[in-house]
């Protein structure tokens, strides 16, 4: 069965069971309207945003109105890291968590990993994020011994990583890098030979990718995406490093104009929206993910995203009339290994908004660094960024999502 065969039976399934039992949708669709094919559900149904997510929970806390069962049904509980507002929680049936677990098992066989063989560390601690969890769960699954990282020093993590020659490493690009320059000061040696990176956009950025690998000698990194709301969407291309493939099987994915809302050509820049197919006891139908993306094509025809995840909608800022994405400026401090850690501040001067980027080099490097970075940084952005240097260990460290965007308020 083709791919899109497999989407259209799934969304009917989907719609048959949510519709009108789910109180949510039951609001936004007609009860019996049943589409007949994927141009009319994509013509009629209204695309989501997180703010109505959001509206729902405040209006009937705590779990909103999104349930397709009683809550009795449910059993597993999560929720969004709350970067971009507050957490929301997410619950899950025994079915859609098992249906994420197999899509976490596709992302591991992208990435090659061997079960029986590899040996998976979690370094991260684990919280209520579903990326945790899904991606532990679904190693122990398929017969990977799965080691959790939780409440460890970075220095115990390498320990424990050598003591269980662990082969596979799981964890954000930021953490990687940070326990990367550890292992390299104190002159550990893994058996590591695969990092599969989330939760960032660096594992996509080729600078990033380069820092690693000279971190993690010998060692693969593999990227990967995905949200609490919808679950794991992608998996990095084999062969195809910088490419994300959607997993189609799993989710109906558009990538849209943000101003015309139409879908946009191959190779073109715009929001990804995605519907969830096997989700079905909290579903989401056309929700705008607020992730900029590039679309692109394998050679089957399945849908890429070339670059990865590019920044959030609310994540990009106009500065001089120039579009400015976090991934920017990490692919051009990730050209100087010199940089233990960085900070961009939005600040605004005369009415106008201007940002300064704060780092803190490692130990051994030199101020006469500074006017480097700064044309670096203007040769790639078409834009003057000044730098300060801040003393070693000053700056916030970070193991899950990295907060390196710091926002000041308009003068009055």
């Amino acid at each position: 069965m083709s791919v899109s065969a497999v989407q259209w039976d799934k969304l009917r399934r989907l719609l048959g069971a949510i519709l009108p039992e789910n109180r949510f949708y039951a609001d936004r669709l007609p009860a019996k309207w049943r589409p007949r094919t994927m141009d009319e559900f994509v013509g009629r149904c209204p695309l989501l945003t997180k703010h109505e997510l959001v509206a729902d929970r405040e209006a009937h806390p705590p779990y909103g109105t999104n349930l397709t069962w009683p809550l009795e049904r449910y059993t597993r509980f999560c929720q969004t890291s709350g970067t971009t507002g507050r957490p929301l929680p997410w619950l899950d049936t025994p079915e859609d968590w098992a249906a994420m677990l197999l899509c976490w098992r596709r992302v591991y066989e992208a990435a090659g990993v061997v079960p029986g063989r590899d040996r998976a560390f979690f370094a991260f601690t684990f919280g209520p994020f579903l990326g945790f969890w899904t991606a532990f769960e679904a190693a122990l699954g398929m017969g990977v011994m799965a080691m959790p990282g939780g409440g460890l020093s970075s220095t115990a993590r390498l320990q424990a990583m050598v003591e269980n020659r662990a082969t596979v490493l799981c964890c954000t690009p930021t953490y990687a890098v940070r326990l990367g320059e550890a292992r390299v000061a104190h002159g550990i040696v893994t058996s590591v030979r695969l990092i599969i990176v989330a939760g960032e956009p660096g594992g996509s950025i080729e600078a990033t990718r380069r820092r690693l690998t000279t971190l993690w000698p010998g060692a693969v990194v593999f990227d990967h995406h995905g949200l609490t709301e919808a679950g794991p969407v992608t998996h990095e291309e084999p062969g195809l490093p910088g490419f994300l493939r959607v997993i189609e099987e799993s989710y109906f994915a558009e990538v849209l104009d943000v101003e015309t809302g139409r879908e946009v050509p191959d190779g073109s820049r715009g929001e990804l929206v995605l519907t969830t197919l096997d989700r079905l006891g909290c579903p989401l139908l056309r929700y705008r993910t607020g992730d900029f993306v590039v679309k692109a094509r394998a050679a089957d025809g399945g849908l890429l995203l070339a670059g990865g995840i590019l920044s959030r909608t609310d994540d990009m800022v106009v500065v001089r009339g120039v579009n400015i994405y976090p991934s920017a400026i990490e692919g051009v401090l990730r050209l100087f290994p010199e940089v233990a850690e960085y900070q961009v501040r939005e600040e605004w001067v005369d009415g106008m908004l201007e940002l300064r980027l704060v780092v803190e080099f490692h130990q051994d490097a030199d101020a006469a660094l500074v006017p480097v970075l700064e044309k670096s940084l203007t040769d790639a952005l078409a834009l003057r960024i000044p730098v300060e240097v801040f003393p070693p260990g000053s700056l916030p460290r970070f193991e899950f999502k990295a907060r390196r965007w710091v926002k000041a308020p308009p003068a009055a």
